[in-house]
């Protein structure tokens, strides 16, 4: 999506003066600007876009926004027009949305669906709380206003007015340059004790692919496998599926039940391995779940506990994370490091113990579909050594071909 103007979004209703200045401001930068009213009720707003023309984007009509039971099914029902209307513009540069929580709802899931790399601001009252369910795995920007939304006064005249520069510099800024390289995509998976493999893996693929790694923390995989679904990349090296730890026993680096769905939707490509399965994320020792309390730890730091997982977890985890891999109509490679799967999991580390990997491999094997295109390799060698790369290296460039 490439276009010239910056889209001020907000319910003209009840924010008509700030959104008013805050277009002014990037009119005066020199940028273009299209007005937006998503204000669920029908009277004129002043707005470039009314919301009834937003509002008509909806699948079921602007009836469903302007006739809705209750102010929430409206803001939902406009959220979902919003959407929608987003997706028929092609010369949108940037998005300014302002709003409370109620229009920060309405607006983020149409910032979100914009591609990367399309500026996306949102100034908003909940912006200095928890903003991980507004921001998805996108790259949108939330400032927080400090005052409310409510009229403007010294404080907010000059927040609102970083954002405005703010938006008009994103929107007019030299575009960068995405057309140079053309190297295939590839979307890496990376934990700190696999960062020695990931990092052998750059050095030798980096001159024919473009290496994006992400961190293996939840959000990150939810990240690499959004980038999956969006066709940016060629295949996924998910070297590090720690995430299936997480998400089985309750740990704070879940990516949730979906992960490795992308592999069902999109067939992908996927060359992967068992790192950091050794291994459960906690925050603070003393936040660690009391069902745990016999259990080996690890205190990373201050803020992360690490939990060595059982062969009977191990068990578990090799279930789930066949049963997605077998799910995938495309080429799946699943590498076994049988020297251990993490810089903690090897001989004299910590978290070394040969039988809870050994039930993680033979289990596996087991329950790992195989068949021309489903390819389990058992590999004498340690995730962080130099063979492990050498090999994944060559399953890579062996799907690629």
């Amino acid at each position: 999506m490439t276009g010239n103007k910056v889209y001020v979004v907000g319910t003209f209703d009840t924010k008509a003066e700030e959104l008013s200045y805050v277009a002014r401001l990037v009119r005066g930068a020199g940028v273009a600007v299209t007005t937006v009213d998503v204000g669920t009720t029908a009277g004129p707003g002043g707005a470039d876009v009314s919301a009834a023309e937003v509002a008509a984007h909806h699948p079921d009509g602007a009836a469903s926004v302007f006739e809705a039971p209750d102010r929430g099914a409206a803001v939902i029902a406009m959220s979902a027009a919003l959407t929608r209307f987003v997706a028929t513009r092609t010369d949108i540069a940037g998005i300014l949305g302002l709003g409370g929580s109620g229009g920060t709802s309405l607006i983020a899931p149409a910032m979100r669906a914009l591609p990367l790399g399309v500026p996306k601001l949102m100034v908003s009252t909940v912006a200095a709380g928890d903003t991980s369910g507004y921001v998805g795995v996108s790259d949108m920007t939330m400032m927080f206003p400090v005052t409310d939304i409510a009229g403007l006064n010294t404080v907010s005249r000059r927040i609102l007015a970083n954002a405005a520069h703010a938006i008009a510099g994103m929107a007019s800024g030299n575009e960068a340059d995405t057309t140079a390289d053309t190297r295939p995509a590839l979307a890496l998976s990376m934990f700190g004790v696999t960062t020695k493999a990931i990092q052998q893996l750059r050095a030798r693929l980096d001159t024919d692919f473009d290496c994006i790694v992400f961190h293996a923390n939840g959000a990150g995989g939810k990240a690499l496998e959004a980038i999956g679904d969006s066709g940016m990349v060629s295949a996924i090296v998910d070297v590090t599926t720690t995430e299936v730890a997480d998400y089985l026993m309750g740990g704070i680096c879940s990516a949730g039940p979906e992960r490795f769905d992308v592999l069902a939707r999109t067939g992908i490509p996927w060359i992967g391995s068992c790192g950091a399965l050794d291994m459960v994320n906690f925050g603070p020792r003393a936040t660690v779940p009391e069902r745990y309390a016999d259990r080996q730890f690890i205190v990373h730091n201050a803020d992360i506990t690490l939990m060595r997982t059982t062969p009977e977890e191990n068990v578990d985890m090799a279930r789930w994370l066949a049963a997605k891999l077998n799910a995938s109509p495309g080429p799946v490679d699943l590498v076994l490091p049988l020297g251990g799967v993490s810089a903690l999991d090897a001989p004299g580390g910590a978290f070394w113990h040969p039988e809870a990997d050994e039930a993680l491999f033979e289990t596996l094997e087991a329950t790992f579909d195989r068949s021309e295109t489903h390819q389990l390799h058992r590999l004498d060698a340690h995730i962080n050594d130099v063979a492990f790369a050498d090999f994944v290296q060559d399953l890579v460039r062996a799907r690629q071909k």
